[in-house]
């Protein structure tokens, strides 16, 4: 089978992660709407790890459907194929593509259960092949690449029930998306099928209502102002480290950085550094051990054969006298991290851990 992952993305925002995939001659990524609701800008996150920011330009919420541009488009980013008129018959063999649970790219295969299964006015395309959060706005292709339908659901509770949209419903939305301004955000209104780029009550061309909500952005939780602005300071954008609700995670270098609350009372920024070298393990832990740690404010800990650096303090202090000097910690964090993980290399024989990115 054709390797498919480089037209296929990871999707992430504030509030969760998905799927996308990209479509060359018009330039545009695919998801479904629930995966970018209340955002603007996403990161694209390709195979290899590298993330980039993405612009949602259109949202269908009827159709959950969503279409996203970006201006920073990876070299030699390969399409999938879509077309108006593909031939889709029951028991015929279906793989989904995705990035479930967030975990790294992921196929699963079945075969159509149903092609046209209709559900609250709408005709999906029903498979047994394993659809699990995560998926949603993921391809289900053919055996030669072909889209057979874009990811939206499954049933909870029930196991290898999974829907896609039509491909043809797709091909449609994007040959009607023709906007003036290409980069701007657009709602589709579910009547007359305007595109409304302006928040608004009612659409202005045949007086629907328009749900003021998918307008609006997410706003961020004091908690993660904080975290995001302590990235700025590292010439970050924080949307290329969101990884969820009031959690980060990115790279730095090689080093994996993850930023999160712990039992609801620690602010937590953490990196997996190496993998425990076979030998010359006692002056490894002596450094680790150092009561004089060289790496203040930061701490050394091993967890399951591995170096982490870490730093916690208390979600009260954040908002304290010291929440500059905190943020300011925060923000180097990163660069410490990357420095540490070469460091036990050349010093201790050490691997790097699974974790990192590597040229």
């Amino acid at each position: 089978m054709t390797d498919f992952s480089r037209a296929i993305f990871k999707i992430t925002t504030s509030s969760g992660s998905g799927t996308a995939f990209y479509i060359k001659n018009k330039e545009l990524f695919v998801t479904n709407f629930h995966v970018v609701a209340g955002e603007k800008k996403v990161a694209i996150q390709d195979a290899d790890r590298n993330r980039f920011i993405g612009l949602v330009v259109y949202v269908n919420h009827e159709l959950d459907i969503a279409l996203i541009r970006s201006k920073v488009i990876p070299k030699d980013t390969p399409s999938i194929t879509l077309e108006s008129d593909l031939e889709i018959k029951s028991l015929q063999k279906i793989y989904v593509h995705g990035y479930p649970f967030g975990m790294p790219y992921t196929i699963t295969k079945g075969v159509i259960s149903a092609p046209n299964q209709l559900i609250n006015t709408r005709r999906y395309i029903q498979t047994d092949a394993a659809v699990n959060p995560g998926n949603s706005g993921g391809p289900m292709l053919s055996a030669d690449g072909k889209l057979i339908a874009v990811t939206t659901s499954k049933l909870n509770q029930a196991d290898n029930v999974g829907f896609g949209i039509p491909a043809s419903i797709l091909y449609q939305e994007i040959e009607e998306f023709n906007p003036k301004d290409p980069f701007e955000f657009h709602v589709k209104c579910d009547s007359c099928k305007h595109l409304i780029t302006e928040e608004a009550d009612f659409c202005q061309n045949c007086g629907n209502d328009i749900n003021p909500t998918f307008f609006q952005h997410y706003d961020l939780s004091l908690f993660a102002t904080f975290v995001e602005d302590a990235l700025r300071l590292m010439d970050l954008d924080p949307i290329l480290a969101r990884a969820g609700k009031d959690y980060w995670e990115f790279h730095h270098g090689s080093a994996l950085i993850r930023i999160f609350v712990f039992k609801d009372d620690y602010l937590v920024a953490t990196s997996p550094l190496n993998k425990l070298p076979q030998s010359n393990l006692g002056d490894l832990l002596e450094y680790i051990l150092d009561k004089n740690n060289p790496n203040k404010p930061y701490t050394l800990g091993i967890s399951d054969n591995h170096i982490y650096i870490s730093y916690r303090v208390h979600l009260s202090d954040i908002f304290s006298p010291t929440s500059d000097l905190i943020k300011e910690e925060l923000s180097k964090l990163p660069q410490k991290a990357d420095d540490l993980d070469n460091f036990f290399v050349n010093t201790f024989n050490c691997e790097f851990a699974v974790e990192s990115k590597l040229p």
